[in-house]
């Protein structure tokens, strides 16, 4: 199963099509504002509204053999824990390696950005290249879970 935090995901085109290819059932999983897909592999999972109620609802399912799509850093941490293969927008794996380090910087940028209330972006914007290696990051994966 493919598990993506779909709301501001970058990459939900992609995930089917790959997805699609592979003969994988997809959970797209998000509060609202997405519409569902015809394809019969896509399960569209509207959660209430909430803070992290999508996390939750991945985390609680995702485990051994599953992929989980998301920019998320604290709901990548627990599927990795769970021994999901996870995968960040911009196709960088995030594993026990990792996590706990990207975990950290993401700490790191929120202490920042609170410290100084006038900081504006500092974030790149998503770009073809980020986009070409989430698809070959995607096909490797779902490969590496077939032979598993």
């Amino acid at each position: 199963m493919i598990y993506v935090d779909a709301d501001a995901c970058p990459v939900k085109a992609e995930v089917e099509r790959v997805g699609t290819r592979h003969g994988v059932p997809m959970a797209i999983v998000s509060n609202g504002g997405i519409r569902p897909s015809q394809n019969p592999l896509i399960e569209t999972v509207i959660v209430a509204e909430g803070p992290d109620v999508a996390d939750q609802w991945i985390a609680e399912r995702a485990g051994p053999g599953d992929v989980v799509v998301t920019g998320d850093i604290p709901l990548a941490a627990k599927c990795v824990e769970a021994g999901a293969l996870v995968l960040k927008h911009s196709g960088e794996r995030l594993t026990q390696a990792n996590v706990r380090e990207a975990l950290a910087m993401r700490d790191l940028m929120t202490d920042l950005r609170a410290a100084d209330p006038f900081r504006q972006g500092g974030g790149k914007g998503f770009t073809k290249a980020d986009r070409s290696r989430f698809l070959d990051a995607l096909e490797r994966a779902l490969r590496e879970v077939a032979r598993s």
